[in-house]
C-alpha cells in the first residue's frame, strides 16, 4: 500500500504535464504568462519591461487560443512548433522591435546589462581589457559608476564587440547575438534529444522569466542554453563537445561554474575527463588570460568584489530571497547568509562525492537545486536568475527519456 502510494504521488506530476497530451499544461503556462505579460504592461517602473509587456501579452494569448481551441477538440498538433512561433512573438519580437527603437533614439529600450556588455566590448577592442580598475570607476559620476562595473567573465565582451566595430544599429545590439547563440544551442540541444522537449524547450524560451529576461537584457539566455547544450552533449557521450559547450558557458560568466563542476563529476564517473577538461577549463583560462595580463586587478574587482559588495557602489540585485532578507535584517547578516551558502555549497558538494551523477539527467538535478539553493540563500541576487533551477529542473526528465533510449554515441 505505502510502495503504491509512493510510486502515485512520483507520477502524480507527470500525469499533469501529460494531460491531454500535454495540452491542458499548456494552456495554463500560455494563460499564466499572457496575465503576467499584461500586468508587466500597465504596473512596470521598468520601462524596458514595459514594453516587452505590450508586444507579448498578444503572443501569449494567441498561443493560448490556440491551444485552447486544440485541447477542446483534443487534437494536440505541433506543439514543438507552436513553443517556437509562441518564442519568436514573446521574445524576438519583442527585442527586435525594442532594439530598432533603441537605435533610432530612444534611450529606455534596454536594461542596463546591455549597456555593461556594449561597454565591455570598445574596452576590449581599445585596451585589451574588458574591465576598468577601481581607481578608473572612482573617478566616474557617481550616476554613472554602477555602469562602470562588469561583473561578467571577459567573454561575455564578444557580445558588445559589433557595437565597438560597426557603431549603434539595432544588429549591434548585444540582445541580437545574444539571442542568436541562444537559438543555435537550443536548436542543437532539442536534436541531440530527439524526444519528447516541448515542455523543456518552454521553459527555456517562452517562460516569462526568460522571454522577458531575453527581449530586455538577455546576457543569461546564451549562459544557460549553453549549459544545457553541454548536457545534451553529455546524455550522448559526446564529452568533447559537452567540455567546449560548458567552458564557453564559464567563460561568459561565473553562474556556469557549478554546471561545469557537476559535470566534470560526471566525467570522472563516466572515465571521460580527459575528452571533457581541454575544452571546459581551456576557455575559461584562453578567455582569461588576456585580462589578468592587462590589469589583473580590475578583474578581481569587476567579477569578486562588485558582486560581494565590496565595489564603490553596491549591486542593485535585490530580490526578497531569504539570502538578502537574512543580510539585511540581522547584524551582520551578510556573513550569516554566505556562511549558510556556503554551508549549503559543501552539503552539495559532499553528496556529488558521495553520490556522484552517473547520467545527464542525475547532473541536471543537482544543478537545478544547487543553483536554486544558491539563487535563495546569496545575499545580493536577483529573481530573473530563477530561470537557471527551472530549466535544469525540467530538462531532467528528457534527458533522462533520452538516456533510456538505445546509446547511439560518437567520440565527438
Amino acid at each position: 500500500m505505502i510502495a503504491s502510494a509512493r510510486l502515485a504521488s512520483v507520477r502524480l506530476p507527470e500525469r499533469i504535464d501529460q494531460a491531454a497530451g500535454g495540452l491542458a499544461m499548456d494552456a495554463a503556462l500560455y494563460g499564466l504568462s499572457a496575465v503576467f505579460a499584461l500586468v508587466t504592461a500597465l504596473t512596470s517602473t521598468l520601462l524596458p519591461h514595459r514594453a516587452w509587456g505590450t508586444i507579448a501579452t498578444w503572443g501569449y494569448l494567441a498561443a493560448f487560443l490556440i491551444t485552447a481551441t486544440q485541447l477542446i477538440l483534443r487534437r494536440p498538433a505541433q506543439r514543438l512548433s507552436l513553443t517556437w512561433l509562441a518564442w519568436a512573438a514573446t521574445a524576438l519580437l519583442p527585442l527586435v522591435v525594442e532594439a530598432v527603437q533603441r537605435a533610432n533614439g530612444r534611450t529606455d529600450r534596454a536594461q542596463e546589462e546591455v549597456l555593461v556588455v556594449e561597454h565591455m566590448g570598445e574596452r576590449l577592442a581599445h585596451t585589451g581589457t574588458p574591465y576598468l580598475t577601481r581607481d578608473a570607476i572612482s573617478a566616474l559620476p557617481s550616476g554613472d559608476q554602477l555602469l562602470g562595473y562588469a561583473p561578467y567573465q571577459p567573454g561575455m565582451a564578444v557580445f558588445g564587440l559589433p557595437r565597438a566595430a560597426l557603431g549603434d544599429f539595432w544588429f549591434t545590439d548585444a540582445r541580437i547575438w545574444f539571442a542568436l547563440v541562444t537559438a543555435g544551442a537550443l536548436v542543437t540541444a532539442l536534436h541531440l534529444l530527439t524526444s519528447s522537449t516541448v515542455r523543456a524547450l518552454q521553459f527555456a524560451t517562452v517562460l516569462p522569466l526568460c522571454a522577458l529576461t531575453l527581449a530586455t537584457g538577455g546576457d543569461d539566455l546564451p549562459v544557460l542554453a549553453l549549459s544545457l547544450l553541454a548536457l545534451a552533449f553529455a546524455g550522448r557521450g559526446r564529452f568533447v563537445a559537452a567540455g567546449v559547450a560548458v567552458g564557453a558557458a564559464a567563460s561568459l560568466k561565473l553562474f556556469a561554474f557549478p554546471v561545469l563542476a557537476v559535470l566534470l563529476v560526471l566525467a570522472i564517473t563516466r572515465k571521460d575527463v580527459r575528452r571533457f577538461l581541454p575544452g571546459a577549463l581551456g576557455l575559461p583560462i584562453l578567455t582569461l588570460l588576456p585580462a589578468l595580463l592587462v590589469h589583473a586587478d580590475a578583474f578581481v574587482e569587476n567579477v569578486l568584489r562588485f558582486p560581494l559588495g565590496h565595489g564603490v557602489v553596491t549591486s542593485p540585485a535585490q530580490s526578497p530571497f531569504p539570502g538578502y532578507l537574512i543580510a539585511q535584517a540581522l547584524p551582520g547578516g551578510r556573513f550569516v547568509a554566505i556562511g549558510l551558502l556556503v554551508a549549503a555549497g559543501l552539503a552539495i558538494a559532499v553528496r556529488l562525492i558521495r553520490h556522484p551523477p552517473r547520467t545527464a539527467a542525475t547532473a541536471a538535478l543537482f544543478c537545478g537545486y544547487g543553483l536554486l539553493a544558491a539563487t535563495l540563500l546569496m545575499p545580493t541576487t536577483r529573481f530573473g536568475y530563477l530561470l537557471y533551477p527551472l530549466a535544469f529542473l525540467v530538462w531532467a526528465p528528457a534527458l533522462g527519456r533520452r538516456e533510456r533510449q538505445p546509446a547511439r554515441l560518437s567520440a565527438g
